[in-house]
């Protein structure tokens, strides 16, 4: 095989390769009081990463521990920058399944942001009145960064540990073990 033949063939590969990776859209954070808006001393801390595919899937992942007081809701807020805060764009009161009463946890669900059951209908009517404009919207929120997850608890009602979701391109297209 022709050395050209070959540099076009490993070409073509990466080529596809990256182009799966666009498939899929990843955004990680970790969870602080110090990241609320005002900031709080909680001692809660945590992790979550999310992950948007094309196929309208936004998976959640999060671990938390440490929470001051039982946890009353988690949701994602858009569309603020990390000194604001910022209306909640999905389920209301708090994502289904998301455990409750609890001061540390885990959780980890998928949703269908073409329903919309996924969405907080306020969140819907003020981005267009549609679910399509809305997912546009949270989209946005996060490729700008401007998308936040925040855990609730009854210490701190407004939100105990936040942590904005950067898009990590490092992780885009990875589908675990």
């Amino acid at each position: 095989m022709s050395i050209i033949r070959r540099v076009l063939l490993i070409g073509a590969a990466l080529f596809l390769a990256c182009a799966g990776h666009a498939a899929t859209q990843t955004y990680k954070g970790v969870l602080s009081g110090a990241a609320e808006v005002p900031a709080n001393t909680s001692t809660g801390a945590g992790s979550v990463v999310v992950t948007y595919a094309t196929s309208h899937v936004l998976t959640i992942t999060a671990s938390f521990s440490g929470l001051t007081g039982p946890s009353t809701a988690a949701h994602i807020h858009c569309c603020a920058d990390t000194a604001s805060n910022a209306p909640v764009a999905t389920q209301t009161p708090s994502f289904s399944g998301f455990p409750l009463g609890v001061t540390s946890g885990t959780y980890t669900n998928s949703f269908d942001l073409a329903q919309s059951a996924s969405f907080n209908a306020a969140f819907v009517t003020a981005h267009g009145g549609t679910i399509g404009s809305a997912e546009a919207a949270l989209l946005a929120g996060f490729a700008t960064g401007t998308a936040y997850f925040d855990i609730h608890t009854t210490v701190f009602p407004g939100g105990e540990i936040r942590a904005q979701l950067p898009r990590d391109i490092f992780l885009d297209g990875f589908e675990g073990p």
